[in-house]
């Protein structure tokens, strides 16, 4: 599903002014995921400001993952697990695909789709359901409107329903204590 990025910021005198405008780059489907797509929608740094001469972020290259202090905000679309197991998945190549579209995140990826970050994430269901697996087995089971708050914790996302689930992820980087 399409999605329109609207970006803001302010002019020489301090009014608010429209930035960029346009399609949201990456929310097509992974060629080798079919029907998962990841897009960055936007990324801050350590330091961002508003305001006149305001850095509030950018999308430039490099890891989508936030250093601590910094923030990320992800739009996925994951499929319907019936749907994916139907189709003939290459996953090495789909694993490849992952790093090159999510540099710093795919590389957190295991075989069977666990993965943590060193960062606190907020995650909004928009559209559909999903099942949240913790490393122990423990699932949560979300629909459309519900929201998780995680803190680092391993896990796996699992669409068990029939219809893809659309998730609004912002990710704040975070210093991980401890094991």
């Amino acid at each position: 599903m399409p999605s329109t990025r609207v970006v803001t910021g302010h002019d020489a005198l301090g009014r608010a002014l429209l930035v960029s405008e346009g399609a949201l780059p990456g929310t097509e489907s992974f060629q080798h995921s079919p029907g998962f797509s990841a897009a960055l929608v936007w990324r801050t740094r350590v330091g961002a400001s508003v305001g006149v001469d305001g850095r509030i972020g950018d999308c430039a290259p490099g890891s989508v993952l936030p250093e601590p202090g910094g923030s990320c905000a992800l739009l996925v679309t994951f499929p319907a697990q019936s749907s994916t197991l139907a189709a003939e998945v290459d996953g090495a190549a789909a694993a490849n695909e992952l790093c090159e579209r999510l540099p710093g995140l795919g590389e957190r990826f295991e075989a069977d789709g666990f993965h943590s970050t060193d960062s606190i994430d907020y995650g909004v269901v928009l559209d559909g359901e999903i099942w949240l697996e913790l490393d122990h087995g423990q699932l949560v089971h979300l629909r459309q409107g519900d929201i998780v708050v995680q803190g680092g914790t391993r896990h796996a996302w699992r669409n068990r329903g029939a219809q893809p689930a659309r998730l609004l992820f912002v990710l704040t980087g975070a210093v991980r204590n401890g094991a």
